[in-house]
């Protein structure tokens, strides 16, 4: 039975990671075709495509009552965006992550209150239905000053020239790849989520760390390759965008669905204690390198990338 889950949790996460990038590659290129902004796809459209794994994995569990698994996954996935993510682009951005934009620059703003209002909601052991409004209300607010300034809509995400009949059938291909995508991101979900669980119960383990060690990194992995495969194509603009994104929807509004599915409540977080530390560490010092210079260098990237290093060492020594 244990060899069985762990299979299943294997399989799962390896199929949670193909089907994200499936759904990555897949948008990037409908978005092409339809000629939408690059303000859009940066900001927009494919941080939503990266948070669909935290997206189900929250409803999944939440519909299993056991939402504390969604709440790690989010935190984890979020301290691997502001280490691990930003560390790898970094690498293979030349000259570094450009964050010079105003956007960029205000994001950055909302991505670190984003990162750390649920540490603050759950202080008290809880996350209500109201906390979950409250988040959701975050998101609303971020979405209606992130679409305020036309400027930011001139520019139009289409680079390749493909002859219209060829366009329209890789349009179809990869439209079928996002709705294939879609549907074994759900299956990866259910296995993630059932096997966690068993782990749980029969291992003494906390579905919180579960979620902040393990299925945060699943979850990520999405944005992490998007991120690397943008900074391979020199389109370094687009990653702090996505990776924010990435982080904003996440704590806000996939926090706030699970919370209004099934509230958190009477449960202890000192498990949870290292990992909350180095996410505040993390935010903090993602929020100074994006503020200081405008561009995100390799040293500092070296730097993210040991805070996260240092967070795995701990936790599986102390945690």
């Amino acid at each position: 039975m244990i060899i069985f889950y762990i299979f299943i949790f294997i399989a799962s996460c390896t199929l949670l990671y193909f089907s994200g990038e499936w759904v990555v590659r897949g948008l990037m290129r409908v978005a092409r075709f339809l000629g939408w902004r690059e303000f859009v796809i940066a900001f927009f459209v494919m941080a939503f495509a990266a948070s669909l794994p935290n997206l189900l994995v929250g409803i999944t569990s939440a519909l299993r009552q056991i939402p504390q698994l969604s709440f790690g996954d989010i935190a984890g996935n979020n301290l691997v965006a502001l280490t691990l993510g930003v560390a790898l682009a970094t690498f293979f951005a030349k000259g570094g992550l450009p964050a010079e934009s105003r956007t960029v620059q205000t994001t950055s703003i909302f991505t670190v209150m984003a990162a750390v209002l649920p540490l603050l909601l759950i202080l008290d052991g809880n996350l209500s239905r109201i906390d979950g409004i409250l988040l959701i209300t975050f998101f609303v607010f971020y979405l209606i000053w992130l679409f305020s300034k036309k400027e930011r809509f001139t520019k139009i995400y289409d680079t390749h020239k493909i002859p219209v009949l060829k366009k329209f059938k890789l349009f179809i291909k990869d439209l079928g790849k996002v709705i294939l995508g879609i549907i074994f991101l759900i299956i990866a979900t259910q296995g993630i989520v059932a096997s966690a669980q068993f782990f749980a119960v029969n291992f003494n383990l906390s579905l919180i760390l579960i979620g902040v060690l393990i299925t945060g990194l699943g979850s990520a992995l999405p944005e992490i390759y998007f991120a690397i495969a943008s900074a391979r194509k020199g389109e370094a603009w687009m990653i702090l965008g996505d990776l924010m994104g990435a982080i904003v929807i996440p704590a806000t509004l996939v926090l706030g669905i699970v919370a209004l599915i099934c509230p958190i409540s009477n449960i202890d977080f000192s498990p949870f204690a290292i990992a909350r530390i180095f996410l505040i560490v993390s935010a903090i010092f993602f929020f100074f390198f994006v503020r200081t210079g405008r561009v995100i260098t390799k040293k500092e990237a070296f730097f993210l990338l040991g805070i996260y290093i240092a967070f795995v060492l701990v936790e599986i020594l102390f945690g």
